[in-house]
């Protein structure tokens, strides 16, 4: 009688638990059905009635905004200032700059915008522009110096040694480019503006005619040679015996003529 009484029991539990487990499943499987049939915001393709949208259109960015404890999804057409756009293969995101005193930024690390009475300069925001640079036009932009302004290089020249085109195997070439615009005026103090490089070519022989005018020109050159060494010779010969002379004509002046004494 007890054992039947216990079976009973047991059987009755049983039956009272799936009903509870069902019935708590059931509840689970409304809450998510009404979450995901219920109507989103536009642009928006699945959606939390807790956190908002989960998933925007592709080409819309999701925003997360702070809501007390609860972050709340909201799909915008591009960000707002103070976020710069993110874009992924799965979702577009609007994440927040975090460049110190920026009001407006390009990527996390590159600001476009400072706060008020800040100076903006390569990406960054300063209380004045750095040493080298000045507020643009007014602006609270720092720009650089103005650098020159160059034009392309040219090609490279031919190959040539002591400005000639044959008879050797090394030799250099060059190539130059223009100032297109400098500050101030001054060419100067801009870059170089010819470039030479080494050039190894086949040596290719001279015409007949460089060659002899490459001969009597060696041939002018010695004879030219000779007679300024023969000049510098004879100017030289020709001081020593001017010394000389000079000399003799002091020693005589100094002795004197020889007189003969007469009777005592």
């Amino acid at each position: 009688m007890r054992l039947g009484l216990c079976v009973v029991a047991l059987v009755l539990s049983w039956t009272h638990l799936t009903i509870g487990s069902r019935g708590i499943k059931g509840k689970r499987q409304r809450r998510i059905s009404a979450e995901g049939s219920q109507a989103c915001a536009k642009g928006c393709e699945l959606c939390s009635e807790v956190n908002g949208c989960l998933k925007c259109s592709p080409k819309l960015f999701i925003l997360l905004e702070r809501n007390d404890i609860r972050q709340v999804g909201v799909c915008l057409p591009s960000c707002p200032p103070g976020y710069f756009d993110a874009r992924n293969p799965d979702m577009n995101k609007c994440i927040k700059c975090k460049i110190e005193h920026c009001e407006a930024c390009f990527s996390h690390n590159f600001c476009t915008k400072c706060k008020e009475g800040l100076y903006l300069h390569k990406g960054r925001c300063y209380p004045a522009c750095p040493e080298g640079s000045s507020a643009a036009n007014g602006t609270m932009e720092c720009s650089s110096p103005a650098q020159c302004e160059m034009s392309e290089w040219s090609p490279w020249g031919p190959c040539s040694k002591k400005k000639k085109l044959c008879g050797f195997r090394r030799g250099s070439e060059e190539r130059t480019r223009r100032v297109l615009n400098a500050p101030g005026g001054d060419h100067a103090a801009c870059s170089d503006t010819k470039e030479t490089r080494r050039c190894t070519v086949r040596r290719v022989p001279c015409p007949e005619g460089q060659k002899r005018r490459k001969g009597g020109q060696g041939r002018r050159e010695n004879a030219n040679r000779n007679l300024a060494r023969k000049e510098s010779k004879e100017a030289g010969t020709g001081s020593r015996r001017r010394k000389g002379q000079q000399q003799q004509q002091q020693q005589q002046g100094t002795v004197g003529p020889l007189t003969s004494a007469g009777p005592a």
